[in-house]
């Protein structure tokens, strides 16, 4: 992939996130924020052969504005200095997390089992992020960042009309970004994810955009669906904390 779709993806992946400040610092996007979702609060470089020149600015800015530093960063070999910097520094890398693309076209075919399209998420959207099997403060968090992203659609799915399932879709200046899929553990295996991920795939189909991408921790067992749904990793990343 090249610097130019690397830069692209990494400036729509923090605007589906809306930071409420983001700085740019030496081929460097800064979001600042200091809630709980990792992307809205960790600096990010926009290609990967960037040395480490502005880890000493970025830390400097976060630190100068109450926020605790923090770093996401790709496991490419352009980035070993940075890496290496960011260890003696004093930083350690957590949470390794799977970016995925994939094809509108090839998503909206995955399922075509019913779900509800929402411009704004309602009560009983959030209620799946604040109900049992999620940390409640970090749950309130996601549904605020994700409530404000601008532009986004919001999928829903369950039973006899109830939301069991939810998620949402961003749509940036060049991909449509997967974000936010949650299902209450009593109703996982039913198709609930599928169903948003292919109604939320048939919006942006109409909507005339060609390429999806998400992220996905290692461990999460719905790296599965992704991969039936047609998504191949490009990188992975952690966050130096």
């Amino acid at each position: 992939m090249d610097a130019g779709e690397i830069e692209a993806i990494e400036r729509d992946t923090v605007a589906a996130v809306a930071p409420p400040g983001l700085l740019e610092i030496g081929g460097w996007l800064v979001p600042l924020d200091n809630g709980t979702i990792g992307r809205a609060k960790s600096a990010v470089p926009l290609r990967h052969d960037l040395g480490p020149e502005a880890l000493g600015e970025i830390e400097a800015a976060y630190r100068d504005r109450g926020l605790k530093p923090g770093f996401r960063i790709a496991e490419a070999p352009g980035l070993d200095a940075v890496r290496a910097e960011l260890a003696r520094r004093g930083f350690t890398p957590e949470q390794p997390t799977v970016f995925k693309t994939g094809s509108v076209a090839t998503l909206a075919a995955f399922s075509d089992a019913p779900a509800r399209l929402l411009q704004r998420p309602d009560d009983a959207w959030a209620g799946v992020f604040l109900g049992e099997g999620f940390d409640p403060a970090d749950g309130a968090h996601r549904v605020a960042v994700l409530s404000r992203s601008p532009g986004a659609l919001y999928g829903a799915a369950g039973e006899g009309g109830a939301t069991h399932a939810v998620g949402v879709m961003s749509f940036g200046a060049r991909w449509a970004g997967v974000h936010g899929m949650r299902t209450a553990p009593a109703h996982r295996g039913k198709g609930h994810a599928s169903a948003i991920l292919g109604a939320l795939a048939r919006e942006a189909r109409a909507r005339g955009v060609e390429r999806v991408l998400l992220q996905v921790e290692e461990p999460n067992p719905a790296r599965r669906i992704y991969r039936a749904a047609g998504f191949s990793e490009i990188w992975t990343y952690r966050y130096w904390r």
